[in-house]
């Protein structure tokens, strides 16, 4: 299990006072880092120090960091979390159909990129140590496709089982609706598609017993996709 404490953190970034402001503060936080200016190297440091997690810029000179994320999603699943002066929307997209994690736009908080290293950081250690997944009430037991609220089950069709495994393996990232109608139906999806996930999440939220306007588990990331909540 990845423990937040001590986590090995490679920051990327061009800008000198960027990467010495994240080092700073993120080895106040018990965090190990390594850093680099370029993409190449970036490339080359994470397949020798295995970090835990990378904060990727995304323009950076040699390589783009979209590069970057693309070579070491060959062969990696490690959490990246993007760290970019770009803000539209249709970026945010792209980096996260992409591989990335999550986003965060400069100027930024420090207390906010933390707790998403946090979260990340809880993700893995819950993902690669539990086949049974534990969020607050809600129990999904990965091996038997079982599924309990309350402590009683909740019958779920077998595509809203998928949706529903889909983004609880993933608790706490945005799944965009292209990576959902990607790893739902697989290959047999059109972009046009995108209204049957709100028709499935809609149906999901009504077994889950939640309310849309106050999400417990699955909130919805207006024109991107949507989160599962993680619990306290």
């Amino acid at each position: 299990m990845t423990s937040p404490q001590g986590a090995r953190i490679l920051v990327v970034d061009d800008e000198p006072q960027i990467r010495k402001l994240l080092k700073v503060t993120l080895q106040a936080h018990q965090f190990e880092i390594y850093e680099c200016a370029d993409g190449e190297e970036a490339v080359v440091q994470a397949s020798i120090v295995h970090p835990d997690l990378i904060v990727l810029d995304l323009g950076l000179p040699g390589m783009s960091g979209m590069d970057v994320l693309q070579r070491i999603r060959e062969w990696s699943h490690v959490p990246v979390i993007v760290l970019t002066a770009k803000d539209r929307e249709e970026d945010k997209i792209a980096v996260l159909d992409g591989g990335a994690d999550d986003y965060v736009t400069k100027p930024f908080g420090m207390g906010e990129l933390v707790a998403r290293i946090r979260v990340a950081l809880r993700h893995v250690a819950k993902t690669t140590d539990e086949p049974v997944l534990r969020f607050g009430p809600l129990t999904i037991d990965l091996a038997q496709r079982q599924v309990d609220l309350d402590g009683s089950p909740v019958k779920l069709t077998p595509t809203e089982y998928e949706m529903l495994k889909v983004l609880a393996t993933h608790a706490g990232k945005i799944i965009t609706q292209r990576q959902l109608l990607q790893q739902v139906w697989g290959g047999h999806h059109h972009e046009s598609d995108s209204h049957y996930l709100r028709v499935y999440v809609g149906h999901l939220r009504k077994k889950l017993q939640e309310d849309p306007t106050r999400p417990r588990f699955i909130q919805t990331e207006p024109g991107i996709g949507y989160r599962f909540l993680l619990q306290d």
